[in-house]
This record gives C-alpha cells, structure tokens and sequence, in this order.
C-alpha cells in the first residue's frame, strides 16, 4: 500500500551534495557500520543455502543443468581472488549432498537463505525510519519469495545462455553471410551476471521495506548503491591482489574472511543509498514547512 507522500523537490546539484552529506551522519548515528556487518554476516551464512536451494532446484528440472554456468552467473560479479575460495568450498558442500537436496533439505536450504533477505528488508526499514507492522510469517513469505524468484532468474538465465548457441547455429544455416556473426559463439551470461546485482537492489528497494516508496523516490539511492558497488568490486579486487595478506593472518579462512569483508563493504554501500534516500525524503518533508516559515516570514516584513 503506498501512503500518502510529501511532493518531491527538484533534485539539484547541491541538494543532492546536502543529501550526501545527511546520509552519512544519518549513517554513522544510527550504527550504520555495526547494522553492515550483521548483514554481511547474514548474506554470507545464507550464500551457501541459496545456492543449494539454486542446484536442487535446477536438478529437479533437468539433470542436465550445468553448474559451472550456476556459479558464473552467481559469483560472477565479484572480485576473482573473493569468488574462487568459496566456489570452492559450494563444490566441495555439493559434491557430498547433491543427491539429497530436493528434500527436507531444500526446503530448509530456502528458508535459511532467506535469513540473509531478512537482514537487508530491517535494515532497509531502519533506514527510511519505517515500523513494520506485518507479522513474521507474512515478512518471511517475503523474503522466501524473493529467494525463489532470484534462484528462478538464475535457472532461467543458464537456460537462454543454452538456447542462444543452438538457435545461433540455426541462424547461421539458414542465413547466408555474416548476419548472425554477433550471435555465434557469444553467450549472454555476461549480461545476466551484469543485471543480477542492479536487480537486487532493484528488488531490496521496492519490495522489502514496510511503506512502499515511489520509484522516483528512490532511484537517486539505487544509482549511488550500484555505481558505489561498482567500483567497491573493482577497488577491492585490486586490493587483494596487491596488497591483502588475509592467507597469512587467516590462514585456512582467507577466502571465507576475504568474502565477508567483501560482503561488508557492499552492505555498507547498500544501507548508505537507503540513508541517501531517506535524507532527500526528509528533505521533501521539512519543504512545505519551510516554505509557509519564509512567507510569513516575507508578508511579515
């Protein structure tokens, strides 16, 4: 249900710098860094449930899924020097349980996962300062729902990558010259692993928060959270290939701690484009009162 909303002012260039600036105390006031670490934490205890629930759900509707593109299309977008360690371990958990997943365990493998979306929908509330009235069942079909609907984009995803080849080839038969040459032996699991992520916060922003916000009003926070996320990943592959000594401070749990500082990082990004969003809304609410302040003000004089 969308409530009532205070018209939306003009997005100028040193309002948006006024914003920026209110975020990051509304950040720091309010545990921001504390509240991004319990969500990477939850992100990444639900990473290896979500991507069992991924592979049984996918053997259930074909044996032949392959799961190489699975994880391509999951881990993808993250730093290699983060992705390869905990692909590791997945194909390792996979390897011994794979023949029992569509069980009792799938069903819990969904429901921990959707332990990690629970995390971002109360931090996504503290941020826009929205109660959330609805029970615990109705908040966790929720977040159930959007792990279905995340591991369905994902199964769907590694079936056009398998379809485009074969209907390349068909293409190119049938079509004399170069017409199809773009098509032929490109895949567009590049584009999918691009989108996931854009599509989550996507998601995280429209779905999870108690009080539905308007898309304008929220866009401003979704281009901070995916250009900031950006080059996060980008910043912080460089880091750890370069400069990072986690093997020597970790040992045995340097992928899994470079994995969860990495997940910190993007949680802390995620949360500062709500705080982001709900400075511009709070500046959208103290307008009217402003405004009625300066022309009495003004009539006054």
């Amino acid at each position: 249900m969308i409530q009532p909303q205070s018209q939306s002012r003009p997005l100028t260039p040193l309002r948006l710098l006024r914003a920026l600036i209110r975020a990051a105390k509304r950040f720091n006031e309010k545990g921001g860094w504390v509240m991004s670490s319990h969500v990477a934490m939850s992100l990444m205890m639900a990473l290896f449930p979500f991507v069992l629930f991924i592979v049984a759900l996918a053997g259930a509707i074909s044996s032949d899924m392959p799961t190489d593109d699975l994880f391509n299309l999951l881990l993808g977008s993250w730093p290699k020097e983060v992705s390869e360690p905990i692909e590791r371990e997945l194909r390792a958990v996979l390897d011994s349980s794979h023949s029992s997943l569509m069980t009792v365990g799938g069903v819990l493998a969904a429901y921990f996962a959707s332990n990690g979306v629970e995390a971002v929908r109360f931090a996504l509330a503290r941020a826009y300062h929205d109660t959330d009235p609805r029970p615990f069942w109705q908040t966790r079909l929720i977040s159930l729902a959007l792990v279905i609907a995340g591991a369905a984009l994902v199964i769907a995803a590694v079936a056009i990558d398998l379809v485009i080849p074969i209907y390349s080839n068909m293409l190119t038969a049938a079509v004399p010259g170069q017409v199809t040459s773009w098509f032929t032996g490109v895949g567009v699991s590049w584009l999918f692993v691009a989108a996931m992520p854009v599509l989550g916060v996507f998601a995280f922003h429209l779905i999870l928060p108690p009080r539905r916000h308007r898309l304008r009003r929220l866009l401003p926070g979704i281009l901070l959270t995916v250009l900031a996320g950006g080059l996060a990943g980008w910043g912080f592959s460089i880091y750890v290939a370069r400069f990072a000594s986690y093997s020597a401070t970790y040992a045995g749990l340097a992928g899994a701690m470079s994995a969860l500082i990495f997940l910190y990082f993007n949680a802390a990004i995620l949360i500062f484009g709500a705080e982001y969003n709900g400075a511009l809304m709070e500046d959208d609410a103290a307008s009217p009162a402003e405004d009625r302040h300066e022309d009495a003000r003004q009539a006054a004089g």
